[in-house]
């Protein structure tokens, strides 16, 4: 391969300049067409990885298992500390509403248990982590291949709903994990240490009350229906409440609904975030800078078609700003979230709805209860997001993709 362009007027100019200097378009991370400014010719012996095939999903599919882990273990102390201020843990409400109060509780929590407990419940994180994370990025890139196959299709409503479905198939897929990494990290008694399977037992067999269906006469009074119609509602409810499950397996899927909910503008708005930021990176009045110069061996891996990767510290930036912005939307579902998921340990054990955690984190803490901890869920998040994507991106590069 020539490393030097022949289009400027018989002069000698580097192939990595021509792709950092001259427009070319780029959407989402990719480029709008293959270019040759942009892609690299293919020796004989390379040869292009379909999309849609069996070996690009199980190549994505491994960047992003590993790209989630290793986010996850950077941060992996903070997230401990979140989930206990989230989930309003007393031995460390004392602490929640300052960042002064966030490094006191890691320290408590390294006096109490060593380094080994700032990790707790990290073994179930990587656990759960790594398909959540393989899938995410998986569908990401093939539901993306299906609603934006063209550069006329590449609006920020179809980035939002690629990057939402994602989100909503890997949550799918790995919740139960979610909740015995959360209980794991919930856990401060230092006295009995309990491993992954004591949590899981613990959660399968815990049985919180029933909550009373309605009566046929509280329905005549407060919602004014006509008694036919209040009786068949009250039998209606009976039944359900009746073959409702409240113990085993269900147990495992406690906060479901909110984190779905939650889910939606998360995984959208972290991919539509990305892909905007990235495109920005890729003008021309910023490219000299932000893109990667386009080594011999970047040329051997970069997949056809494919613009440049980013610099360490714009992909760095690019993925710093997802978490930002998918943090601040999603934050008041995730702490519902939390509530849900430790129910069992909090209080009666009742299992409570999304209305009725609502209802109660506004009368304890008010509006400002959905945002306890938000603090350190940037400092947590940020830098998360950012690993995520710098990873993903490199293993892309690395696999060919």
């Amino acid at each position: 391969m020539s490393t030097y362009g022949d289009r400027h007027a018989g002069k000698d100019v580097p192939i990595d300049v021509l792709s950092a200097d001259e427009p070319h378009e780029m959407t989402g991370g990719r480029s709008a067409s293959d270019s040759s400014s942009t892609a690299p010719s293919q020796t004989p012996t390379e040869r292009p990885i379909q999309k849609q095939s069996w070996e690009y999903a199980a190549r994505s599919g491994i960047a992003g298992g590993l790209a989630a882990c290793s986010a996850k273990t950077v941060v992996a102390p903070l997230d401990r500390v979140k989930i206990l201020f989230q989930a309003s843990n007393p031995q460390f409400q004392k602490y929640t509403g300052s960042w002064m109060g966030a490094m006191r509780a890691i320290r408590d929590i390294y006096k109490a248990d060593g380094g080994r407990g700032l990790f707790r419940g990290h073994s179930a994180t990587l656990l759960r982590i790594f398909p959540y994370g393989g899938i995410k990025f998986l569908a990401y890139e093939q539901i993306r291949a299906i609603v934006i196959k063209s550069k006329e299709q590449e609006t920020p409503g179809r980035r939002f709903v690629a990057g939402s479905a994602s989100g909503v198939l890997s949550v799918f897929a790995t919740y139960p994990l979610e909740v015995i990494r959360v209980r794991l990290a919930w856990e401060t008694k230092s006295q009995k240490r309990k491993s992954i399977r004591d949590i899981c037992r613990t959660i399968y067999n815990e049985h919180p009350p029933a909550p009373k269906p309605p009566t046929a006469a509280s329905l005549q009074a407060d919602a004014h229906l006509p008694r036919s119609a209040a009786v068949a509602l009250e039998a209606t409810s009976n039944a359900v409440s009746t073959v409702t499950l409240r113990s085993g397996m269900s147990n495992f899927f406690r906060g479901f609904t909110p984190t779905l909910w939650g889910m939606l503008p998360y995984a959208g708005t972290s991919f539509l975030t990305h892909d905007l930021a990235g495109d920005f990176m890729r003008q021309p009045s910023v490219a000299p800078y932000a893109v990667l110069p386009m080594s011999e061996r970047s040329q051997k891996h970069l997949a056809p078609g494919k613009p440049p990767p980013l610099r360490a510290w714009a992909e760095l930036t690019t993925g710093a700003l997802a978490g930002l912005v998918s943090q601040t939307i999603s934050y008041p579902l995730e702490v519902i979230r939390r509530r849900m998921q430790v129910g069992g340990v909090v209080g009666d054990g009742h299992r409570l709805t999304m209305v009725e955690v609502s209802r109660n984190i506004v009368r304890d803490r008010g509006w400002r209860g959905f945002y306890v901890g938000l603090g350190i869920g940037y400092v947590k998040v940020v830098p998360m997001v950012a690993t995520s994507f710098y990873v993903y991106e490199r293993m892309k590069v690395l696999f060919g993709i």
